[in-house]
Formats: C-alpha cells, structure tokens, sequence
C-alpha cells in the first residue's frame, strides 16, 4: 500500500538534492559536451547532433524497459531505491568514460567510441537513475499538496544545482561579462520560487503553473533576443527564463502521481515505474533535439573549432540561445494549452 502520511522536510530536501544532483549530467551534455567533442575530441558537430538525435531514440526504448522493471521490483527498499542506490556508482563509471576519448584515434574510431559511451551514460545509466527518481514521487506519498511540495523541491534542486554546474562547466561560446551575474540571479529566482509556489500551489492547478512557466521562459528569451549588446536586458530577460523554468519542473514532477491515480481511476491499474518512464521519454527527446539543434546550427554556418568564429556563426549562437529558445517556448505553451488531465481529479482523487 502507498504511503498516505505526508513527507517530513528533511526527506522533502534530501528528495531535491538528489534530483539535482541527477542534473549535474545533463548540465554536461547540454553545455560540455558538444564542445568537448568538436573543439577536444575534434569531431564533426554534424556527426555528434545526429548521434545525439539517434540515441535519443534509442533512450525512448530503454525508458520503458526500466519502467516496466521498477513496476515489477520488490524488495526490502520499495520499488525505486534500489535503482537508485546502484545508479550512483554507474553514474561515476559512465562520465569517466564519457570523457575519455582516445584523441589518438581516428575520426571514425573516436565517433564509434562516442556513440558506445553515450548511449551506456545516457540511454542506460541515467535512465536508471531518472526512473526510479520520477517514480520515487508518487510511491513516497499520495497526498496532493505534499506530491506538488516535493516536485517543488525537486525542481529547486535540479535548477539550483544545475545553475551551480552549469557556470562551472560550460565553456562560453561568447564571453560576456553579464554571464556570472545572470546565474547569481537565477539562483535567486529559484529560492524565490521556494516561498512562492507551495504558498499559490493551493489556489492554481498545474496547468496554469505550466502555462505561466511557458509564457516566462518565451518573454525571458525574446527580451534576450532583443537586448543586443544591452547587459541590463540581457540579465532581466535570463532572471525571467529562469522563473519559468521553476514551474515548469515542478508541475511536470507534481503530475506523474497524478497520471498515476488518473490511470488506476481508469482502468483498475496503477503503473508508477511505466508513467515516469513516459515523463523521462519526453525529457530526454526534448533534450536530444535540443542538442542536436545545436550541432546542426554549428554545422550549417561552418562552425570549425579551434578558429576565430565569424560573424555569421556568431549571430548563428545567438538565435540558437536567444530565439530558438522562445520558438521552443511557444510549442510548450500550445501543448500545455491541450493538457486536461486535471479535470478528472475529483473522481481520481475519492478513489486514492
């Protein structure tokens, strides 16, 4: 039987933590890694977006192979904890070598070696990880305002540890002075997001907390769009991205318990480890073509590393990380906008 008590705080905290530091690799792969292979391993970016799109797909697989495991685990730990106790030091094993390409050999060599490590890193260990995390949410508690308290402290810990990891790791493509200050005021709008969502949690439905996420993160990068060489716009438009991707997270996490009650209110069957291994497929295809956006962009303008980049690749990196971010903004917004799965809680909720 589910557990029906609510969640103490400091497992709320350790909860978030460990969704963040769970970030720490996708910080790697969307602000390290292309680099690393083009500039380090020097390989083509062309080759590397289009493995990272073709693995992407490879993870939708794998995503719902683990999910089927964690709904069919029993053990002393519960169903997820034991994926989660092993993925640790799988995760360690997996950057090691996802870093570690032999730059003696040839392209192709290295290429192959890149897929081979990618795909062990990604679509196996992290997948691992990201399942038994997700439904970790639902199995802790079924109670409706401590499932969208801890998928606020989750999404605190993945954007304040991201942003941490995020300004240590990522190479800048283009220096700019008001970098530093953007990430300080990112953390804050995390920790305001801290105060301010389980206090409104009650009042708005998750729908609307995605809807506000999406309007958010398209204003924040359309004003980065606009703001040119401008340091104050470009720092007010990052602050307001930032407080929509708090939202977005949150409500995402929050859902997954309730897609599951949805589906045992429904159809008689409740499938925690199958329902977040569908959440970790959208993830993951979102973050592979957003990846694989980037290489293709490099590609196409002729980006070579090592060389001073021209000033048709530098506008090419700043519509990569100023619109495209709003274009993909508004495509969340139109499927948000869809979403109604919410308007069934009265009678999935008498039932749980």
């Amino acid at each position: 039987m589910e557990n029906k008590k609510r969640v103490p705080l400091m497992n709320k905290v350790a909860y978030g933590i460990g969704t963040g530091g769970g970030c720490i690799f996708n910080q790697i792969a969307a602000a390290f890694l292309l680099n690393y292979y083009t500039d380090t391993a020097l390989i083509g970016a062309g080759a590397i977006a289009t493995m990272f799109l073709v693995c992407r797909i490879f993870d939708g697989v794998t995503d719902l192979v683990m999910g089927g495991i964690v709904d069919k685990t029993s053990s002393r730990l519960g169903k997820a904890r034991p994926w989660l106790i092993a993925s640790a030091p799988l995760t360690l094993l997996g950057i090691i070598l996802l870093m570690n390409v032999p730059l003696e050999w040839s392209e192709g060599g290295k290429l192959t070696y890149a897929y081979i490590t990618y795909i062990f890193m990604s679509c196996i260990v992290y997948t691992i990880y990201g399942i038994s995390n997700t439904a970790l949410l639902p199995l802790m508690t079924r109670d409706k305002n401590d499932s969208t308290m801890l998928a606020t402290f989750s999404a605190l810990g993945n954007n304040i540890i991201g942003l941490i990891a995020g300004s240590a790791i990522t190479p800048l493509v283009l220096h700019c002075g008001w970098k530093v200050s953007s990430i300080i005021f990112g953390v804050v709008a995390c920790i305001l997001i801290l105060f301010l969502m389980p206090a409104i949690s009650k009042k708005w439905d998750k729908k609307t907390f995605l809807l506000l996420g999406a309007v958010l993160i398209v204003v924040g990068f359309a004003i980065t769009g606009f703001a040119g060489d401008n340091t104050t716009m470009i720092i007010v438009g990052t602050v307001i991205r930032s407080l929509g991707v708090g939202p977005i997270f949150s409500a995402v996490f929050a859902l997954v318990p309730d897609v599951v009650e949805y589906g045992n209110w429904k159809f008689g069957i409740r499938s925690e480890g199958l329902i977040s291994s569908a959440q970790s497929i959208g993830s993951k295809i979102g973050i592979g073509i957003g990846s694989a956006l980037t290489g293709w962009i490099l590609s196409a303008v002729g980006y070579k590393p090592n060389i001073e980049p021209t000033a048709k690749i530098i506008s090419a990196v700043k519509f990569d990380y100023t619109w495209m971010g709003a274009i993909l903004g508004v495509v969340i917004l139109v499927i948000v906008l869809l979403l109604d799965v919410e308007k069934y809680a009265d009678q999935y909720n008498k039932n749980a």
